[in-house]
């Protein structure tokens, strides 16, 4: 069953909470960073890419950057920028996207659930990726970028926190400039609190990481060390658990995520068609709107400024858990075997683009001549992410596209 346990939050002053929070780290680069923090001393951004404030060109992943990083956070808590809690709670954070909600419970999760598959994996994670956020949490001794979690829904749970927001005030509530809502009330109820631990305990079985498996992996990691290091160790140290964003799975929405390739490994136009022909049904269309992937094994292409259908042939994939998915539909038969591209996870001549971008995107880096060829895919199911990770099965890597994404800066949980 999922522990999770209430913790004292380090967070923005009321009045700042909109200065503060920022998209997570790893969805722009430090020239997007540098942009999207200039002018504002307050983003979290100072502590999540503190390389925007060392001169362009230094090395991100450097021991430099990180000093900087808790040099910042230590300045932001300085100033009263950054609040800590006087006393350990929950807190609920809730998004609206374009009319959709989601509710997420706020709290600390277990390092020993995710060693013993209590919360559950659906991609591989790469080492020099863990090694960033490893040096990053142990420099600030601290987490500052929550992990995304979903579970069962549950109806009891729903009602405590539906009740809650119901009768409380929160104390965040704005709109970031991209139009999502970002609203967040302090679970400050004893009751209210012993109840949800005690309800996670005994009726949620497992959670599964929705994003952030590098942060989660990285996290546990750092508890082990800690752990190793510390000869009075209980279990109950904060380094036994790290910050996480429990959301009912049932008010949850995956995005499709895209895929460009750089060449047509040594093919014509005619023939790259010819060939991918043979394993899928080739139709042209008029724009990207038609393009975009009405239906499971459906996929857009986009290739010399003219949009193609391509519909998977009966026989190319299997109706198991992940050969079933359009994401290894589209590697066995075409990435792989035709463009050449044997892993995706360290090619460089393919790339990812979430779908939160849209198609267009794809047509423009296309079209600019950085890349050749295109392909929109239909999203995963979150059933079949739940399904994937039940089974102990893994993901293709860049597999699932989560929106909104969660704010760095709301919360901070200091081990």
């Amino acid at each position: 069953m999922a522990v999770i346990k209430p913790f004292k939050a380090v967070r923005p002053a009321a009045q700042l909470a909109a200065q503060v929070a920022s998209l997570p780290y790893d969805v722009m680069n430090s020239a997007e960073a540098r942009i999207m923090a200039e002018g504002n001393p307050y983003s979290f951004l100072h502590v999540s890419r503190a390389e925007i404030d060392m001169p362009e060109g230094v090395d991100e992943h450097s021991s430099d950057v990180y000093q900087k990083a808790k040099a910042n956070f230590d300045s932001l808590v300085k100033q009263q920028t950054l609040i800590q809690d006087n006393q350990p709670l929950l807190y609920i954070y809730a998004q609206v996207m374009n009319g959709r909600q989601q509710i997420g419970l706020v709290a600390c999760s277990s390092v020993e659930d995710y060693f013993n598959n209590v919360i559950k994996k659906h991609e591989l994670t790469r080492p020099e990726k863990e090694k960033d956020r490893i040096d990053h949490m142990l420099a600030l001794q601290a987490h500052v970028g929550p992990i995304f979690l979903t579970y069962h829904a549950h109806p009891t749970v729903d009602g405590l926190i539906n009740d809650f927001i119901s009768a409380n005030k929160p104390v965040y509530d704005f709109t970031a400039t991209d139009g999502i809502q970002h609203t967040v009330w302090v679970i400050n109820d004893k009751s209210v609190i012993e109840k949800l631990v005690s309800l996670f305990k005994t009726e949620i079985p497992f959670t599964y990481i929705a994003d952030g498996h590098h942060r989660t992996a990285s996290a546990a990691k750092v508890g082990q060390a800690m752990r190793a290091q510390n000869p009075n160790h209980t279990g109950q140290e904060e380094y036994n658990f790290f910050l996480s964003v429990l959301f009912p799975h049932n008010q949850l929405a995956i995005l499709d995520y895209n895929r460009l390739v750089k060449d047509l490994n040594g093919l014509t136009e005619d023939g790259f068609l010819q060939k991918i022909s043979e394993k899928f049904s080739v139709e042209p269309l008029k724009n990207e709107t038609e393009a975009k992937p009405g239906k499971l094994h459906d996929f857009g292409m986009y290739l010399n400024s003219q949009w193609y259908r391509l519909t998977a042939k009966p026989g190319t994939f299997t109706t198991g858990p992940i050969g079933i998915l359009d994401i290894s539909i589209l590697q066995d038969n075409l990435l792989t075997p035709v463009l050449g591209i044997n892993d995706p996870r360290t090619d460089k001549r393919i790339d990812f683009v979430g779908g939160i971008r849209g198609l267009k995107e794809l047509q423009r880096r296309v079209d600019s001549g950085e890349m050749k060829v295109a392909f929109a895919l239909y999203p995963v199911s979150l059933q079949q992410l739940m399904d994937i990770a039940d089974t102990g099965n893994i993901m293709p890597p860049k597999s699932t596209w989560f929106e909104p994404k969660l704010r760095d800066g709301l919360f901070s949980h200091l081990f």
